[in-house]
């Protein structure tokens, strides 16, 4: 098991805030579809800690991440903007250190911040207002991951998806996902553990990020022997014939080698039966950290929420992976509890971009100088019948396109526009799989209309495609030139102080270990 971290550093707390502010828990998953979970409906997957989060709590039944790509998604999650707005195109961009941050804020105002987990922060910033992490990162932090929209071949660049990962699905003991996972819950629970030692401690977030169920499905036999062979069924929709598919989904299923390589019905059973484990591995982690908070006594005091950077369309329509606007790749999960949350199911779509103007409010901070796209949920997290967005915004700037790719969703309507592809749109209350492309029919020509000049007036797609080519231009000169002579890694690098850890004779008070101030942990209030 992993060395004990400690708790924060000491900084000096705000004392002119109020003393009744509630703690943060913000716990994350990787690649999780909201369509995944028994809370929204899935009759199989077995998950029942965050069943028992949703049942106390608030379910937002229509959340849509701001980018179904991990650090875009991230980043607009963190600054309550867009991803194109910051710079975080892809999975190889770095979120600007100048760029303010719900950490920042929330920071300033005098909360105790904390990560452990992944985050995919790219850059030497690998902190972006938290006052510690406690891990390193799962993935690379580098410019090595750039897109390049100059190429015609998308299976060109080795780092990009590939049939690999499905094809490797097994019963694993020892993988790098649940490694990681298991330094994350560790760290998430003394974390909670030395916070609740502290009898005048300030408020925290704390950010616990797990990589699962993140590709590729490596899960022990526990987990997947939750589930039988004969209970995994097959995608709900076959793949579409090629003459038949979305210019998008053709090039990402090129670009994964999904159609060279056909999968055969067992190793699709087989891929989503790992998945399924992988959820399962997921949720005992969640609840680890639930009854910490619960046994520490924090959970009177704290506000949880859940999520998940993207989904998983999990052979939905042939497609594997994120990358795509259908609901299995850009709908994820969004569930609030805790002191002053209302439970309720809210059917209305939101936005990741809204939880840091949510969090801001809850926490009652002011953000006079905040540049928020996103809209508070917290009217509707404390019982309110109104408070959310009228629309929801996505976008895809990474491998998998040649040119911006952008998605509304506004009440039972969803709209993609791509330049250089047909418009798609949906009537998700009519067509839950996304089946009826509804952009040619004249009956609808007024809705798509609506929808195309909403796109213009928040997206300047020919501006943004050169942003993007010019972004990758840069980023791949300076990564050709940081991979000769000496490196400096920009990975996080976690630090133990053990001359301060445990009992240190005179320093320490050796007589009443319990009393032990372990590194960092925080001051009290003035």
């Amino acid at each position: 098991m992993t060395a004990r971290r400690g708790c924060l550093t000491a900084c000096t707390p705000r004392s002119d805030v109020a003393d009744d502010r509630p703690n943060i828990l913000l716990i994350m998953a990787d690649q999780l579809s909201a369509g995944a979970l028994p809370a929204y409906g899935h009759p199989v997957v077995s998950a029942p800690n965050l069943t028992r989060l949703a049942e106390a709590g608030a379910v937002f039944e229509a959340a849509y991440c701001a980018s179904p790509l991990c650090a875009p998604s991230r980043s607009a999650m963190l600054t309550g903007r867009r991803a194109s707005a910051v710079g975080v195109y892809d999975n190889a961009a770095e979120l600007p250190a100048g760029t303010p941050t719900i950490t920042h804020l929330l920071r300033a105002a005098g909360y105790a911040t904390v990560l452990t987990g992944k985050m995919h922060f790219v850059g030497p910033d690998q902190l972006h207002g938290f006052e510690q992490r406690l891990t390193s990162d799962v993935y690379p932090a580098t410019f090595d991951w750039t897109p390049d929209w100059r190429r015609s071949d998308e299976r060109s660049l080795p780092w990009y998806h590939n049939m690999n990962s499905l094809l490797g699905t097994r019963i694993a003991e020892a993988a790098m996902q649940t490694d990681y996972d298991d330094e994350v819950c560790f760290t998430a629970v003394q974390l909670l553990r030395d916070l609740s030692r502290q009898p005048h401690r300030r408020p925290f977030l704390a950010t616990v990020s797990f990589t699962n169920p993140h590709d590729p499905w490596e899960v022990r036999r526990p987990h997947w022997e939750r589930y039988s062979d004969s209970e995994i069924g097959l995608p709900e929709v076959a793949t579409i014939p090629r003459e038949q598919a979305d210019p998008h989904s053709l090039r990402l299923r090129d670009m994964i080698g999904c159609d060279e390589r056909p999968l055969s019905e067992e190793e699709v059973r087989k891929a989503r039966h790992g998945y399924y484990a992988a959820i399962s591995y997921l949720d005992d982690r969640v609840g680890d950290v639930l009854d910490a908070l619960e046994a520490t006594g924090l959970a009177n005091d704290t506000i949880v929420l859940f999520t998940a950077d993207h989904g998983e369309m999990l052979g939905e329509r042939g497609l594997w992976y994120k990358m795509s606007f259908f609901d299995g790749s850009a709908r994820v999960p969004l569930i609030a509890a805790g002191p002053g949350i209302a439970p309720a199911r809210h059917a209305g779509p939101v936005s990741q971009v809204d939880l840091a103007p949510t969090l801001a409010e809850l926490a009652a901070v002011g953000g006079d100088d905040a540049e928020y796209e996103g809209t508070s949920l917290a009217p509707l997290l404390r019982g309110g019948a109104a408070g959310g967005p009228d629309w929801v915004a996505g976008e895809y700037l990474a491998e998998g396109v040649r040119a911006p790719s952008v998605m509304l969703r506004r009440g039972r309507h969803k709209f993609i526009r791509t330049p250089g592809d047909p418009d798609q749109l949906y009537d998700l209350d009519a067509d839950r799989l996304e089946l009826d492309n509804l952009a040619g029919d004249p009956a609808h020509a007024a809705v798509v209309e609506e929808m195309g000049a909403e796109v213009r007036r928040r997206w300047d797609l020919e501006a943004l495609d050169a942003e993007v080519r010019e972004s990758q231009r840069r980023r791949r000169l300076v990564a050709a030139g940081l991979r000769h002579g000496a490196q400096t890694p920009w990975d996080h690098q976690p630090f133990v102080d053990a001359s301060v850890q445990w009992v240190r004779g005179e320093r320490a008070g050796a007589e009443h270990p319990s009393r032990l101030r372990p590194r960092g942990d925080l001051p009290e209030r003035e």
